[in-house]
């Protein structure tokens, strides 16, 4: 349902929006979430804290879950909204996707989840392609098809290339806090460099 509102974004190309009422329900998930982790995410807690009814947020959204959905999704896209332009060289995009990690990583939402509930990416993440990760995917699809053009990036499927840029981001990022003692900052972030170029190398 989150998806229902899209306008052109210059780097992805379509993007969610969300109207104020949608927008004070996502804040009130987002608070929830920092304070009390995803398990004081409910109807009735989100209500109160947007000062709406209860039906007005299921007139949005099924359930918790889905508002728990929603709202990772817009800070996704808040991120990406920091991206204004497509990367011309491969060098630039793998300095991109890493922002975009370490954005991701010290989020205060993304963030205290990575820290605190890491198994909450096994049910919003990695069961299914969530609307999240397709986002992301719209992104680094079209970042790979400009850097493409200048011959920096290899042949192939733009599409195909993100999947995989994804999910060695996405492995390394989740997997940050459980490597830590065995890898410093400096070497974690040299090693997936090293990865990520080595993906997209022709």
């Amino acid at each position: 349902m989150e998806e229902r509102h899209a306008r052109e974004h210059p780097v992805t190309g379509s993007r969610p929006e969300w109207d104020a009422t949608q927008s004070r329900v996502l804040d009130a998930a987002d608070a929830l979430i920092r304070r009390r982790g995803l398990k004081g995410v409910t109807i009735a807690e989100v209500a109160r804290r947007a000062e709406i009814s209860r039906p007005t947020v299921y007139r949005n959204w099924d359930d918790a879950d889905d508002v728990v959905r929603a709202a990772l999704l817009r800070r996704v896209s808040r991120i990406i909204d920091t991206f204004t332009s497509h990367p011309p060289t491969r060098a630039q995009l793998v300095d991109d996707v890493l922002r975009f990690s370490t954005q991701f990583r010290t989020d205060e939402v993304y963030g205290r989840l990575l820290e605190e509930e890491p198994e909450a990416f096994t049910r919003y993440t990695l069961r299914r392609v969530g609307s999240s990760q397709r986002l992301i995917l719209d992104w680094l699809g079209v970042a790979i098809g400009a850097a493409q053009e200048g011959g920096s990036v290899r042949a192939g499927e733009p599409r195909e290339i993100a999947v995989m840029l994804l999910l060695i981001a996405q492995s390394a990022v989740l997997s940050h806090g459980t490597v830590a003692d065995l890898i410093d900052e400096a070497g974690w972030e040299r090693e997936l460099r090293a990865a990520l170029d080595g993906l997209l190398r022709p």
